[in-house]
């Protein structure tokens, strides 16, 4: 068994794995403290029967916003992984699970992976707020997505490998830069972005596919599954992203119906392009702090 706990300022994550009543240790579990998590390793003894039709708890995970990655492996090599809710903080071990379990536990992971990627939507939220034709956002967004699956895939199939704050340092100046890039079209200053959307978006895709495949690499890839579970994962982070932006140009139509003075308008659009670049200039300065410590 390996069990791996969150830790988040200090402070482990309130969740504790419960066994089945008659599973007994077979040795002392081993402990790793790692910089985000601690992780245990132990032997157990599920019983007589197993653990077929048994249930493994995590009790505290109902009062938390976080969700258990379950993968199970089987003496005949087969696998199963389950994602557990907290409004679910159970799960229960069966034989043998079908890939439509695999594509539902990553697809979900995938949703939940961009909309809680504040960072990927704060530059989603600038190339809106740049683009102004709706074809060529459809364009922009088709770019982006190409060139983030195209290192998701590389990077979490081990082809490509690049350290993680250096990455998530590039994805915070990528957000600065579109942010200027909004400051700058107020000004009425030529801009690379409005020119070239499809370009911009499609380079900065690359670096925020490398920040996805980080956390597809923590999360872990069954064995024997990993092409499906790679899918499905990039699967919900489009359906995450189409999400957001469609909820995005939704409030911004039903804004335009409103009698808003220009001027208040140009006012708003500026504090948010300086709102994005200030929250992007702190995670700059935070994650290059973490690529020395």
């Amino acid at each position: 068994m390996l069990w791996r706990t969150p830790v988040l300022s200090g402070m482990r994550l309130p969740v504790v794995l419960r066994l089945p009543d008659d599973a007994r240790d077979l040795a002392p579990p081993l402990m790793q403290e790692l910089p985000d998590s601690l992780v245990e390793r132990g032997v157990f003894d599920g019983g007589v029967d197993g653990l077929a039709g048994k249930r493994i708890e995590f009790a505290g995970l109902q009062a938390t916003v976080t969700d258990v990655l379950v993968r199970v492996q089987m003496l005949d090599g087969t696998h199963s992984t389950t994602l557990v809710h907290p409004s679910q903080p159970w799960v229960e071990i069966t034989m043998r699970q079908g890939p439509l379990a695999v594509v539902g536990a990553y697809l979900a992971h995938g949703v939940e992976h961009i909309l809680f990627g504040f960072d990927h939507l704060l530059f989603l939220l600038a190339l809106i707020l740049i683009v102004r034709s709706t074809r060529t956002l459809l364009l922009t967004v088709t770019a982006f997505t190409i060139a983030h699956s195209i290192t998701l895939s590389l990077a979490t199939l081990g082809l490509v490998h690049v350290p993680g704050p250096p990455v998530e340092a590039c994805i915070a100046l990528s957000i600065l830069l579109v942010a200027s890039e909004i400051a700058r079209l107020q000004q009425g200053q030529p801009s690379l972005t409005a020119t070239r959307p499809w370009a911009v978006a499609f380079a900065f895709g690359l670096l925020h596919g490398l920040g996805f495949a980080s956390a597809l690499i923590d999360l872990g890839l069954p064995q024997g599954d990993i092409p499906l579970a790679l899918f499905a994962f990039n699967v919900g982070v489009e359906v995450g992203q189409l999400a957001f932006i469609a909820a995005v140009v939704g409030i911004i139509r039903l804004g335009r119906l409103v009698p808003i003075p220009p001027i208040a308008v140009y006012r708003l659009r500026t504090a948010t392009s300086y709102g994005i670049g200030i929250v992007a200039g702190f995670w700059f300065v935070e994650w290059l702090v973490g690529f020395w410590t």
